[in-house]
């Protein structure tokens, strides 16, 4: 049996925390089942929000090699900070306007810039059978298109979310906005095949790039990794009250706002209700979301567990009764892939979504085990926690499609992959 290597390309990636490393995680781990041995490229030392140490032990050094480098970006600059906090969304917002100004396509092109030199001496002194990047950051995505022109070997580029209208990005003028369709467009007319996260992209990225033809995109979703949801299912709740988590980070347009104003309307009307009911909130919580929690007082029904390790993250999920996610109105919020929603498949617990139209509605709907409505109707909100609540005492919380579930499966998520990128390195031959 051949063995392929690859060159996997992907900023974010363990011991950094957050659901970010977790798509190049689980490739990472995985690939070796199916003959891809993964060289991942990745950035060394710096200043961040959370790290997962543990998740490391993951990988079969054997096979899967880990080559970090640090550059000049900001996260490398402040090193020596270590684990930062998170800040005000205002501030991070105009912290990400004036990086928007300067660094094109991202903050993250220093580091870009000294990946590309150790790729270069990764690809000249050993054999690849392709090129993989994942992205965000859109400036791995430039290198690795320097990387595959240099050395000619197959590259595919992974999209975990739109580039050219990319929901969170700020174009200064006019220009900004023309250099990364510009750079977008060279880079897909570059590659060899293109994955992406949901079929709302790949039906963005076909209409706006008319070159591109429906078997040149490949959809690889999110999904979940069956060996963490066995190890997070020993431990029991000890409380009989019912369970509702949130599992992750609010920034942008993902705001509690309009969750925790429809339980304060409930508490009101329905106080025995309430009263049995318990808030769980695990990853950062903003001081001005606290605050919001304070001022509507409802602090009593709420259970702060901070950022947890993602093992201990996972447990707390798979103790609960219901689970809850939402995204906003924004830009090409239909595109948004949160990888939160498809773990959450993984527990087959029920999940309340409080969605726009798009691609985490229709994958939650098509789970069946699920409570949906618009982000921002806090009345319907407020009738969905009351359903579930009622079914809870019930002991009738709807069950998921087993099917939908295992489609989400990561193990078979990556095979899917390999499979496409045997047929892209045989092409080459």
């Amino acid at each position: 049996m051949k063995i392929y290597k690859v060159l996997f390309i992907a900023y974010y990636f363990p011991p950094k925390g957050l659901s970010g490393v977790q798509r190049p995680l689980k490739f990472a781990k995985y690939f070796p089942e199916f003959n891809w041995y993964p060289t991942v490229l990745t950035s060394g030392a710096g200043a961040y929000y959370a790290y997962d140490h543990e998740m490391l032990d993951e990988i079969d050094t054997s096979k899967v090699k880990v080559v970090r480098v640090e550059g000049k970006e900001i996260n490398a600059r402040i090193k020596r900070a270590g684990k930062v906090k998170m800040p005000a969304e205002w501030f991070r917002k105009t912290l990400s306007f004036i990086s928007s100004i300067f660094f094109v396509p991202d903050n993250k092109k220093p580091w870009a810039k000294a990946a590309f030199g150790k790729a270069i001496e990764l690809l000249s002194e050993e054999h690849y059978d392709l090129i993989f990047v994942t992205a965000p950051p859109f400036s791995s995505v430039s290198m690795a298109v320097d990387l595959k022109k240099r050395f000619n070997i197959p590259l595919v580029i992974d999209y975990q979310d739109l580039w050219f209208g990319y929901q969170f990005a700020y174009y200064p003028t006019p220009m900004h906005k023309e250099y990364i369709y510009r750079k977008e467009y060279a880079a897909l007319k570059t590659a060899d095949k293109i994955t992406v996260t949901n079929r709302k992209i790949k039906e963005t990225l076909i209409e706006v790039y008319k070159f591109i033809k429906h078997e040149d995109i490949l959809i690889v979703p999110h999904g979940y990794d069956p060996s963490d949801i066995v190890k997070a299912s020993a431990r029991k709740k000890a409380s009989d009250k019912m369970m509702l988590t949130y599992s992750g980070l609010f920034y942008e347009f993902i705001t509690p706002k309009f969750f925790l104003k429809a339980f304060k309307v409930l508490a009101l009307e329905r106080p025995d209700i309430a009263a049995n009911i318990e808030l769980h909130f695990i990853g950062f919580l903003r001081d001005e979301n606290k605050r919001l929690i304070k001022n509507l007082g409802i602090q009593n029904y709420v259970i702060e567990h901070g950022y947890l390790s993602h093992s201990a993250a996972l447990e707390k999920v798979m103790m609960s009764d219901v689970l809850w996610m939402m995204v906003g109105y924004g830009r090409n919020a239909h595109t948004i892939s949160s990888s939160k929603l498809y773990e959450y498949f993984g527990t087959e617990k029920p999940i309340m979504g409080f969605l726009p139209d798009g691609a985490l509605k229709s994958a939650l709907q098509e789970y069946e085990a699920a409570y949906v409505c618009e982000p921002e109707d806090i009345k319907s909100i407020k009738k969905l926690i009351i359903d579930a609540y009622t079914q809870f005492r019930e002991k009738a919380l709807p069950k998921p499609n087993s099917d939908v579930v295992e489609k989400y499966n990561r193990v078979i998520i990556t095979e899917q992959l390999t499979k496409e990128l045997q047929f892209v390195a045989r092409e080459r031959i």
